[in-house]
């Protein structure tokens, strides 16, 4: 997993605070520079540590001023530990990059190095050789016009949940299914562990194999539900498109009771591929049995109108509209959900995804917008009729003529429209996203047409603020390159059950 601090000229916030441990066995940072203004940029460097005693003073291999170069190449940091103390040392790497005159960018890269007791013993050079041939594409920045500097690290806290993941995977495959024995990958770490792994130690056996569509006619399930249009009242207006409406209306049913529900309409000017679309996804949930899925209660057609999807209603709000009112109150004081509500809530979501995978049902668009959630910050999946049109800033077409979630679709599904229970999983790694940040859009300014090439060269959503470390790393094997080393759900289930019970504990 990489973070990066500076992209396209825009400053990650959330990457600066970030504090990167560097393990007692590097003593050699390297970084990679080059200028791509058509003239060399001056530059000045410094470096400052907490503890003088323990690590000394960093030297760097190039002079404190000068210019960045404009081809490309490495200069680095030593920061060697004396040996004699044992302690956690803060470095500072400050960088002054002057663009114009009078235009100056600072860039201030945070190091927890640690050191040991007679570290000094174990010498330099084995290190900064092994370091620059496992960390040859990463620990990279750029300097340009317009600061498109990017500093590349490992997140750490990644491997400690590719191994909790790795053990999940053994007792799945092998021997006694004790998961007491496996409840404390999570916690027992530091925050800031000083290990990492890679991808490749958290491998996926394969699944069933998923259908797209249910077996049934789509006109035949719609027979099976259909509502006469006389029961039914349309009330207040909830949500509204271009061409799409949800409203809050009442159903009286057979026995004469009368019932809110949620309508899904179209509305006069909508064409009739619309019309289709909306019954064909409205219908994707149709005759399932879930506590956190939202399964349609009935359809109501008539000639030269549109149609009517109803759903049960029990003072429901769509999950994105309820994120983004979080973030103030009557007050206008911001306001975050806690960690333990936030995981309590995509644990309520895992449960309703296990369930459609083991119907053989894919998703395809899991995002805030298609969840509902109530009061009791109660959730349900729902299916994306009418999303479209209700959040268009969510939805693009890359020219191909198809409105498509670009910023919430794995790799394979955005590159060759391939879907599977993986690609399910990548999604739900943006929901967690979306409910860490309240509803922020995803990759805001990256352009739609070139996402697919941000996500080959490895570029990822960043660490939100006061998001845990643990749960950054569930989102970031979600997002894995290949599939098969992404968790299932019932891994994922495992993990954040685990990491919610070490949440009520201390709380």
């Amino acid at each position: 997993m990489e973070l990066f601090y500076v992209r396209n000229g825009t400053v990650n916030d959330y990457a600066m605070v970030f504090v990167v441990p560097v393990p007692s066995k590097i003593d050699t940072l390297h970084f990679t520079w080059e200028s791509f203004a058509g003239r060399p940029l001056p530059y000045s460097i410094s470096v400052d540590v907490t503890d003088t005693i323990a690590l000394g003073h960093p030297k760097l291999n190039i002079t404190s001023t000068g210019s960045v170069p404009m081809s490309l190449q490495t200069f680095s940091v030593s920061l060697p530990c004396s040996g004699v103390i044992s302690a956690d040392v803060s470095v500072t790497i400050q960088v002054n990059i002057t663009v114009m005159p009078l235009n100056i960018t600072t860039l201030t890269f945070n190091r927890k190095k640690i050191c040991t007791k007679m570290d000094s013993h174990l010498g330099n050079q084995v290190h900064v050789d092994s370091l620059s041939k496992q960390y040859k594409s990463t620990n990279i920045f750029y300097t340009a016009v317009g600061c498109a500097i990017a500093f590349v690290v490992i997140i750490v806290s990644i491997s400690l949940v590719g191994c909790y993941f790795k053990n999940q995977k053994l007792m799945r495959t092998g021997k006694a299914n004790n998961t007491q024995a496996h409840t404390t990958y999570l916690t027992s770490a530091p925050r800031n562990p000083t290990s990492t792994s890679s991808y490749g130690s958290f491998r996926r056996m394969p699944s069933y194999s998923l259908i797209d569509e249910r077996s049934k006619d789509l006109r035949e399930r719609i027979a099976e539900l259909t509502i006469k249009r006389c029961r039914v009242n349309l009330n207040s207006v909830i949500l509204e498109g271009t061409f799409g409406r949800v409203y809050l209306g009442s159903y009286t049913n057979d026995t004469g009771v009368e019932e809110e529900v949620i309508i899904k309409t179209a509305t006069d000017h909508a064409s009739q591929t619309q019309i289709s679309l909306l019954l064909q996804e409205g219908m994707s949930m149709y005759s399932l049995n879930h506590k956190y899925i939202l399964t349609i209660l009935g359809v109501s057609i008539e000639d030269n109108t549109a149609p009517y999807l109803l759903y049960p209603y029990q003072n429901y709000s769509n999950m994105k509209v309820f994120l983004q009112k979080c973030k103030s109150n009557a007050e206008g004081v911001a306001h975050t959900l806690t960690t333990q509500e936030v995981v309590d809530m995509a644990l309520q979501v895992i449960e309703a995804m296990q369930y459609l995978h083991k119907k053989h049902l894919l998703h395809k668009d899991i995002a805030a917008r298609n969840c509902i959630i109530d009061d009791k910050l109660q959730v349900k999946i729902a299916d994306n009729a009418l999303s479209r049109d209700l959040f268009p800033s969510d939805y693009h077409c890359l020219g191909d003529n198809e409105n498509r979630p670009v910023k919430w679709l794995a790799i394979e599904s955005l590159l060759h429209k391939t879907f599977s229970a993986s690609s399910d999983v990548w999604a739900f790694g943006v929901l967690l996203w979306e409910l860490t940040t309240l509803a922020q859009q995803p990759y805001v300014e990256i352009d739609p047409f070139e996402m697919a090439a941000y996500l080959k060269d490895g570029y990822r959503l960043a660490q939100p603020i006061n998001c845990p470390d643990e749960l950054f790393a569930v989102m970031a094997y979600c997002w894995a390159m290949s599939a098969e080393e992404r968790p299932t759900f019932s891994q994922l289930h495992v993990c954040l059950q685990d990491f919610y019970a070490q949440l009520i504990r201390y709380v």
